[in-house]
């Protein structure tokens, strides 16, 4: 490994203990959000306009499961 390599490393380090270290003491250094799908799961629970989109798609699936059974006899 080359020394700017590990130059490049060693700062990026730094920077990111400071940023935890900078959370931990209160300081408004912020750490940059992950972006994870699972953030988002029951956001919408309480909605009516979502209640009604998941029903209809539940009618559709429905129709769709109904569909192939009637292919299929």
């Amino acid at each position: 490994m080359d020394e700017k390599s590990v130059e490049n490393r060693l700062n990026n380090l730094e920077e990111q203990v400071e940023q935890i270290l900078g959370s931990i003491n209160g300081d408004d250094v912020k750490l940059p959000t992950v972006k994870d799908w699972r953030r988002s799961l029951g956001m919408f629970d309480q909605d009516s306009l979502m209640k009604e989109i998941d029903k209809e798609g539940e009618r559709i699936r429905q129709e769709d499961r109904d569909q192939v059974a009637n292919d299929h006899s």
